[in-house]
C-alpha cells in the first residue's frame, strides 16, 4: 500500500493534492477525477463563474453560485473521494467565496496569495478543513500564531509552496534569482519543524505538503524524504484529457521549451511564471486600455495597472492564446502529450510506497 495522507477524518489514499489553477483550468473535472483516482481535487474559484450567464454583469454574484455547482459537479464524478478548492486572500469578497464554499460542504479550503488571518472565523462550527499556504518559516510562524492565540486553533494542513510554482508567486524578484534548491529545502525542513510544535501542542498530526515544482513520482519521493506528508501537484495535470482549459491551452504547455518558462510581471504587482508568447511580448502600451472591472481582487486600481489580470486569463484558458495569460510552473515544458488523470496517479502511488 502506498503512504496516505491523513487530514484529520479525511483520508487521500495517495498523497498528492491537484493544486487548483484559475481561471477556469481547475473545475469540477479535473477536480473530481483526482478525486476519484484517490488524490485530493482542488476546484479554483478565481472567476469561477465565468461560463456562467451573468458573468459580465454580475461576477461575484455568479462566482458565488458557480462555486456550489462545481462542488456538486466534483463530488458526482469523485465517487466519494475528497474535493477542495483553492480561494486566494486577495479575491474580492473573499469572505462569501469561503462561505460559499462551506455551504456547498467542501471538505478542504487552501488559502494563499496572501495569509488568510479570518479564515477560522469563516468556517466555524462546520467540518471544512483549513490550509493556509505559506513560502517561509516566517509566514508559517505568523498563521500558526495568529490561530493559536485569536482562535485557540491550528491549521488543519499546511501546505509549502516553493519558488518554482505556477502563476503568481511568493517570492519576490530577487529571491526568485538567488535562492537555490538547497537554501529552499532548509526553509522547507524549518517550516516543517515549526508545524511539529504546533502538532504537539494540540496532540494532532498537522500535514505539511510541498508544492512548487512537483512533476513526478521522483519529486514526490523527494519531498517525502524531506519530511513531508505528501505533495501539491498542479502543472503536471495541464496536460490531461480531463483538465477544464481547452486543448489550444493544453497545447501551449506540450509545445513549450524550457527557455519558454519565463517570469512576468502581473498587472496586480507580483511576479508570475508564465509561458512567453504573443500576449507576454506586447508592448505595455498596446495591450488593451479600457475594460470593463470584474471586481476579482481586492487591491487592484485600475487607472494604475497595464491590462486586466482576468481577461487575459480567460482568453487562455478559452484558446485566444495570444490574448491571453498562460500561467505554469517551472516544469511545463516537460510536458510532451496528453495524459489521463489515472495514469498519473498511479504513477504517484507507486512513488508513494
Amino acid at each position: 500500500m502506498s503512504r496516505a495522507l491523513t487530514i484529520g477524518d479525511l483520508t487521500a489514499p495517495i498523497p498528492v493534492i491537484q493544486g487548483g489553477m484559475g481561471v477556469g483550468v481547475s473545475l469540477s473535472g479535473l477536480a473530481g477525477h483526482v478525486a476519484r483516482c484517490g488524490g485530493i481535487g482542488i476546484i479554483s474559484t478565481a472567476q469561477i463563474g465565468y461560463q456562467e450567464p451573468g458573468f459580465d454583469a454580475h461576477p461575484i454574484e455568479t462566482n458565488l453560485k458557480a462555486i456550489a455547482k462545481q462542488i456538486k459537479r466534483a463530488r458526482e464524478i469523485a465517487q466519494g473521494g475528497i474535493v477542495g478548492v483553492n480561494i486566494m486572500v486577495a479575491t474580492k469578497n473573499y469572505g462569501a467565496y469561503v462561505q460559499a464554499a462551506v455551504k456547498a460542504g467542501v471538505d478542504l479550503i487552501i488559502s494563499g496569495a496572501g495569509l488568510p488571518t479570518l479564515l477560522p472565523s469563516l468556517v466555524e462550527k462546520s467540518r471544512t478543513k483549513i490550509a493556509p499556504i505559506v513560502s517561509s518559516i516566517k509566514s508559517a510562524s505568523v498563521i500558526c500564531k495568529l490561530w493559536d492565540r485569536k482562535y485557540k486553533r491550528c491549521p488543519d494542513l499546511v501546505v509549502i509552496e516553493g519558488p518554482k510554482a505556477g502563476g503568481h508567486l511568493g517570492f519576490s524578484y530577487q529571491e526568485l534569482e538567488t535562492i537555490t534548491s538547497e537554501a529552499y529545502e532548509a526553509e522547507i525542513q524549518g517550516i516543517i519543524k515549526l508545524v511539529g510544535q504546533y502538532s504537539e501542542k494540540y496532540s494532532r498530526h498537522i500535514p505539511v505538503v510541498v508544492a512548487g515544482g512537483i512533476y513526478d513520482g521522483n519529486g514526490l519521493r523527494h519531498a517525502l524524504s524531506l519530511g513531508a506528508d505528501g505533495v501539491q501537484a498542479a502543472t503536471r495535470f495541464v496536460t490531461t484529457y480531463e483538465c477544464d482549459a481547452s486543448d489550444a491551452y493544453k497545447q501551449a504547455y506540450i509545445q513549450a521549451t524550457k527557455e519558454d518558462i519565463q517570469i512576468v510581471k502581473s498587472p496586480v504587482g507580483m511576479p508570475g511564471r508564465a509561458i512567453r508568447n504573443a500576449f507576454t511580448q506586447k508592448p505595455q502600451e498596446v495591450r488593451p486600455q479600457n475594460w470593463k472591472c470584474h471586481q476579482c481582487l481586492e487591491k487592484c486600481s485600475q487607472k494604475d495597472i497595464p491590462y486586466c489580470i482576468t481577461d487575459a486569463l480567460i482568453n487562455a484558458v478559452k484558446g485566444n492564446l495570444d490574448q491571453g495569460l498562460i500561467f505554469c510552473g517551472e516544469n511545463a515544458w516537460r510536458a510532451e502529450r496528453l495524459e489521463h488523470v489515472a495514469d498519473i496517479m498511479e504513477e504517484f502511488a507507486k512513488a508513494a510506497y
